[in-house]
């Protein structure tokens, strides 16, 4: 299972629809997009302290997935198969789609423009 940067945010302030997903899944990743995206919006947070803590101390139970050469394929390939259906997403969560099929994982997001996403399965909460 991969998380967005909003599921990764509901997880972390303790939403336990998000926990109980994740645990019925072997495997919890994290786009290298979606830790930054998520570093960044903590940045000037006045929570700042107590996120910059929770990932010193639970990040590492996450895989961190990386953007590698394969994935620039993925990414190249599915960004012109949407804008040709007419459906283009955001870029950043394109690369998420990408590794989501990179590594044949599902993505759990409540964007729904992960549903016009070819061989990408959306789990929401």
């Amino acid at each position: 299972m991969i998380l967005d940067t909003n599921a990764l945010a509901a997880f972390v302030d303790g939403d336990s629809a998000v926990g109980a997903i994740l645990r019925r899944h072997a495997r919890a990743a994290i786009p290298v997009i979606v830790l930054g995206e998520f570093r960044y919006g903590i940045a000037e947070s006045r929570h700042r302290a107590a996120y910059e803590a929770w990932l010193a101390s639970y990040l590492g139970q996450f895989d961190i997935l990386p953007v590698s050469d394969e994935t620039a394929t993925a990414y190249a390939a599915l960004r012109v198969t949407l804008k040709r259906s007419g459906r283009p997403i955001p870029a950043n969560d394109a690369w998420i789609a990408a590794l989501a099929i990179q590594y044949g994982l599902p993505v759990l997001s409540r964007d729904q423009h992960f549903d016009a996403v070819p061989h990408v399965h959306r789990e929401s909460w």
